[in-house]
């Protein structure tokens, strides 16, 4: 493992202090075994438990509700430490984190806040987003999940797909029409429970990557759940689910940064080994010019999340969190497909972790919104302001 290399933020001690220790347990605890849980689909239950332990699944919570209190910058310098390692367990701890304990921690009242997120903050379980529908991608306010007032009840009827933690969390944010007829200002944000009635999960999807991940669908019927597990207020919710994507991007952007780390260091340690000509092919121009774009990629994509992370309460936080995830996530994918091309046919071979890498990060550039959307969001902020 290398470690990230100089950069114009300083950190804190506690900040390296914290890097160190989850690089170090990324290293002994989740490396060992990252090969055969993607070749299982093997969830990693017992190293989420290990991780709540450290403080990493509630670290955007504050510290009331047993969570970490952290800034995003530290939240950012750990997801690039476990992604290094595992990016399948990465987007489960972002999930958790980002999309599931924030928009809580952010809207929830105080009631709902010490009911739900102090389980979430110590890792004890482990939590969701349901914004997504087999009809309704990018384009949010085509949703046709309803939730409808029932004296002290909502109760759900409807479904939503490629939900991350589907099958293992307890808690997931969704997102609902609670009035059909006034468009955006119609849908509100419900906290839902997996043991309440009328909530199931389908069939997880056999992805390409991020095996070691779960990705299900989820199904309403009459899911009822108390009056008080809605965030803010009622219409609320488009606001809601954008201001955690926003905020949500910072992690993927972070994860795409690891990938791309890791990437670059197996690069470098084949480019190395690998003889050719009578020579290590290091030695050759053309492998030179690939790793050093790699590598001054992968120091702009840092610079752009990190920089994002610190601004992340001022008025540009939503376009710079989406400029890191654009360019972070591209940089990535590029960066493993020139390592994989560094390693020539052996890359093509799973027994290569490049070729995990390579089938792994290609999802950054589509979830959390695609880089298309991505461009669309970063091209009004700029043309309103």
């Amino acid at each position: 493992m290398t470690e990230p290399t100089q950069m114009s933020f300083a950190l804190t001690e506690e900040q390296q202090l914290l890097c160190d220790e989850v690089r170090r347990f990324a290293v002994e605890r989740i490396r060992p075994g990252t090969a055969e849980r993607d070749r299982n689909h093997e969830f990693p239950a017992e190293i989420l438990g290990e991780m709540g332990e450290l403080g990493l699944l509630g670290m955007l919570v504050d510290e009331a509700y047993d969570g970490g209190g952290f800034d995003a910058l530290t939240y950012v310098l750990a997801m690039e430490e476990i992604a290094t390692v595992c990016p399948a367990t990465a987007v489960t701890m972002s999930v958790t984190n980002s999309v599931c304990c924030w928009p809580i921690a952010r809207f929830g009242s105080e009631e709902l806040k010490r009911r739900v997120l102090p389980a979430l903050a110590r890792g004890e379980v482990i939590g969701g987003f349901g914004l997504t529908e087999p009809g309704s991608g990018s384009d949010a306010s085509a949703m046709r999940c309803t939730a409808v007032r029932d004296g002290d009840s909502w109760v759900l009827n409807g479904e939503k797909a490629w939900i991350t933690n589907a099958g293992y969390g307890k808690f997931f944010v969704v997102l609902a029409r609670t009035d059909p007829a006034a468009g955006n200002k119609g849908i509100s944000a419900l906290v839902v429970p997996a043991d309440a009635p009328g909530f199931s999960v389908g069939t997880p999807e056999d992805k390409m990557g991020l095996k070691a991940s779960k990705t299900a669908p989820l199904y309403f019927t009459d899911c009822r759940i108390p009056a008080g597990n809605l965030l803010a207020e009622e219409g609320h919710g488009f606001r809601i689910a954008m201001a955690t994507l926003d905020h949500s991007r910072l992690g993927i952007a972070a994860q795409a940064v690891g990938i791309h780390r890791r990437a670059l260091e197996l690069a470098v340690e084949y480019a190395r080994e690998r003889v050719q000509f009578g020579v290590p092919i290091a030695q050759h121009q053309a492998i030179q010019f690939k790793i050093a774009q790699m590598a001054t990629e992968l120091e702009a994509a840092r610079a752009l999340t990190y920089g994002a992370a610190v601004a992340e309460h001022s008025p540009a936080a939503g376009r710079l969190a989406c400029q890191a995830k654009l360019y972070a996530s591209e940089a990535a994918n590029r960066a493993c497909w020139e390592a994989l091309q560094i390693h020539g046919g052996n890359g093509f071979c799973e027994d290569y972790e490049i070729a995990r890498l390579y089938r792994d990060v290609r999802v950054t550039t589509i979830y959390e919104g695609t880089s298309e959307m991505q461009r669309m969001v970063i091209a009004r902020h700029l043309l309103r302001s």
